[in-house]
Formats: structure tokens, C-alpha cells, sequence
């Protein structure tokens, strides 16, 4: 019987680690590993009691700590491992890791302009353009879906790479602002069958209604 009109489904929950210090400074992250404060260890634990009734055949994480933490709340009340996958990381965001967006717009004017305005090209010097890191993100997820077809995962991930995941799904393109909001350990459903990928479900965060403020990535 073929099954050509039936594509083999995988169910990927994709988590943003929970809140930071910078998070909280409105400063960018991105390969700075920066650790989770008390608040992100409450959401993460949240995060992963109301996750809890799903089955995952694995939880991936980001090799940071934010996400690495994150995913740990999860992967224990799993039973399971957390396994790292450095593509996941948070966009290489070169001169402008460490600093809030207002530095930036201080200390590097056409940078900034840049930033702004999305350009796809645009690497911040020492960092990652918005195309390489868009190709990373789509080989990271190409690789867990190709290593686990037909099951459903998890993975802790990072605001970058959540844009991008949404953007993809949704036909937004890349240089679009930002009209929707990626908050700190929401849970965020795709499905990629053999049409493409899909958006099922997009920042639940009802666990976290006593933990959660909006944060930047």
C-alpha cells in the first residue's frame, strides 16, 4: 500500500531556555554563555511539569548552559539523557555580544543600522550572518528529523533559533521585523513531513504565569 499521500510525521517541541541576567539587561547574548538566574530555574521546572505528559524519544539541547540547564529540568522528569547538539546554539552575534541594542546603536551607528534592518547579509564582523545562520539552524533540524523519523523530540534551543523556525514555517522571510514574541521556556510545536515544516503550536507558556517576564533574546 503506498503511503505517498500519508508522509511519516516528526513532532519536534522546541523550548527557549529560561530567563538570564542579560535577559533580563536587554543584553545580546548570543555564544556568551551566560547562566540561568533563579527565575529561568523556576520556569525551567515549570516547563517541564506541564511538558511532562508527552512522551519524547529524546531531548536535544544547545551545548549553553542557559539551554543545557533548561533542558536538564526536562530531561529528569523524563528519565533521560540530555543530548548536546552545538547547532542549536544562539546566532554568533559578533561585536554586539555583550552589549544591550542602545550600546550598539552608541558605539557602532551603521552597524546598528544594519542590525535594524535585518539585513541577511549582515555578520557583525566577527559573527554569523542571518543566512548562515538560518542554513544552521534548517541543518540542525534536517539532522533530528532524519534521526528520528515518525517520533516525537524535544529541544531547548535559543530566541535566534526560534525566529528562524518560525519564519521557515510560516513563509515569513528573513528581513520581515519581528511581530511575534519568543518567551523564556514556552513550549513551541513544529511537524516536518515530506510537504515541509510546519507550525502547530506557538509559545505555550500557561505553566508560567506566576514565573514569566517578556525577555529579549
Amino acid at each position: 500500500m503506498s503511503h505517498a499521500s500519508n508522509p511519516i510525521t516528526t513532532r519536534i517541541c522546541f523550548v527557549r531556555h529560561g530567563e538570564t541576567d542579560w535577559n533580563v539587561e536587554k543584553r545580546i547574548q548570543g555564544l556568551t554563555d551566560i547562566p540561568l538566574n533563579e527565575k529561568g530555574r523556576a520556569q525551567a521546572l515549570a516547563m517541564a511539569f506541564n511538558a511532562a505528559h508527552v512522551s519524547f524519544k529524546a531531548i536535544y539541547s544547545s551545548d549553553l548552559v542557559r539551554a543545557v540547564d533548561t533542558a536538564r529540568a526536562l530531561a529528569g522528569r523524563e528519565g533521560q539523557e540530555v543530548k548536546l547538539l552545538p547547532q542549536l546554539r544562539e546566532r554568533n552575534f559578533g561585536i554586539f555580544q555583550g552589549i544591550t541594542a542602545a550600546e550598539g546603536e552608541a558605539r557602532y551607528p551603521e552597524a546598528y543600522k544594519l542590525y535594524t534592518a535585518r539585513d541577511p547579509h549582515y555578520d557583525f564582523e566577527t559573527g554569523e550572518s542571518m543566512l548562515d545562520f538560518a542554513a544552521r539552524v534548517a541543518d540542525a533540524v534536517d539532522w533530528m528529523v532524519r534521526h528520528h523519523t515518525g517520533q516525537t523530540i524535544a529541544a531547548v534551543t535559543h530566541g535566534g533559533v526560534l525566529d528562524i523556525l518560525f519564519r521557515k514555517a510560516t513563509g515569513r522571510p528573513l528581513s520581515m521585523p519581528r511581530d511575534f514574541k519568543i518567551p523564556n521556556c514556552g513550549l513551541n510545536w513544529f511537524r516536518f513531513d515530506g510537504q515541509g515544516w510546519h507550525l502547530e503550536s506557538w509559545g505555550d507558556r500557561h505553566h508560567l504565569q506566576n514565573v514569566l517576564t517578556e525577555t529579549p533574546e
